[in-house]
């Protein structure tokens, strides 16, 4: 176990190392695996977000090495207060247009060194991948003014299902270079940096019991159940990561680190209550 923590230490230490590390774990991770089913690229059962990773941002030392950086949910939108990728749903007729200027020379896509390979051996997939790319890059702009020129693209994550919501997310990894200021729009309560090195130690999680409501007001036969989650402190307040977002992070985690959280049962225990406007949103 210490041997295994020195060396994601080490991983964490040289930013070029890093990214260079990330992008070819997921390729090799994704060189066998079918990723983009043509039936979930549809927009209605479809989304794609933006794992973003950045550092040094927002106060965040040095010395804690790259961040993912995440989007705390305002209360005007569904699952106010979660912290989420910046992302959403497809708009087929903008993101189809944007996948392909993202096609061109130099753009995030094109500048991926496994692009070529994707385009010639899996051209399907790496035009599904353009769309999904070209919806997180779009949607970041909207909600957090993120500069798609300044990401370099780092390739795709395994899909994830929604479990309140019956929708398929599709992540896409990028790095955000030189840019430290993010200006949320009005569904993004703030911009939250987690340095990685936080979520890579096993104290930090929780188990989280959740108590949702089933009709407003009613407190009659609540639906209780547990989670796994990451409790994130700093000198701005606390922040639960849990849902959809905590299984992308933990299956990037993995697939980068090695690493796995503590079994959920031997987690401390942290309860919430959720009522109807955690899904419908406060208008």
């Amino acid at each position: 176990m210490n041997q295994e923590r020195q060396e994601n230490n080490d991983i964490l230490q040289n930013l070029t190392g890093f990214i260079a590390h990330v992008s070819q774990s997921l390729d090799r991770r994704n060189q066998h695996a079918r990723l983009f089913p043509k039936a979930l690229s549809d927009p209605a059962i479809g989304s794609a977000v933006l794992f973003l990773l950045g550092a040094n941002n927002a106060g965040v030392e040095a010395s804690l090495g790259p961040s993912l950086i995440l989007n705390r949910r305002s209360i005007k939108v569904k699952q106010h207060g979660d912290l989420c990728c910046p992302g959403g749903g497809i708009a087929p007729g903008l993101d189809s247009i944007f996948s392909k200027v993202l096609q061109l020379p130099f753009s995030p896509l094109t500048r991926w060194p496994y692009w070529v390979v994707w385009r010639k051996q899996r051209p399907r997939e790496a035009q599904r991948m353009a769309l999904f790319l070209a919806t997180a890059l779009r949607e970041s702009f909207e909600e957090m003014h993120l500069n798609p020129l300044r990401v370099k693209f780092l390739g795709p994550l395994p899909s994830q299902n929604l479990v309140m919501f019956e929708r398929v997310i599709f992540p896409m990894v990028g790095w955000v270079q030189n840019q430290k200021k993010f200006v949320p729009n009005w569904e993004v309560e703030k911009v939250v940096h987690i340095p990685l090195r936080d979520l890579l130690r096993p104290q930090a999680y929780a188990r989280y019991r959740l108590r949702i409501r089933t009709s407003p007001g009613s407190d009659a036969n609540p639906l209780v159940e547990d989670h796994p989650c990451f409790r994130h402190i700093d000198g701005h307040g606390s922040d639960i990561l849990w849902g959809a977002t905590f299984q992308i992070t933990m299956v990037f985690l993995e697939m980068i680190f090695g690493f796995k959280p503590p079994p959920i049962e031997s987690l401390p225990l942290f309860r919430r209550t959720l009522d109807e406007s955690y899904l419908t949103g406060i208008q």
